[in-house]
């Protein structure tokens, strides 16, 4: 069983992740947080109002979605609540 306070969600590491200025894939988030759903997740923190820019990726065929934080977008929705 897990201990209270000893791990973090999968949407607050997703969170972490981008913030920090890294780019993520399902396949990162796979890995490195356990996260099999890696959009839906991304779903909830642009609901909670972070602006988050989607690329299409593709590799050998196949594609996939891989997300950065905008920071730009973020620093003038910062500064516009402090000027209200």
């Amino acid at each position: 069983m897990l201990e209270p306070g000893r791990y973090s969600s999968q949407k607050n590491n997703v969170l972490t992740h981008l913030k920090e200025g890294h780019q993520i894939t399902p396949l990162d988030a796979l890995e490195q947080y356990g996260c099999f759903r890696l959009a839906a997740i991304i779903h909830n923190l642009r609901r909670d109002g972070h602006a988050i820019k989607t690329n299409t990726i593709t590799r050998r065929g196949k594609t996939f979605a891989s997300y950065k934080l905008e920071i730009e977008a973020q620093a003038s929705n910062q500064t516009d609540a402090r000027l209200l």
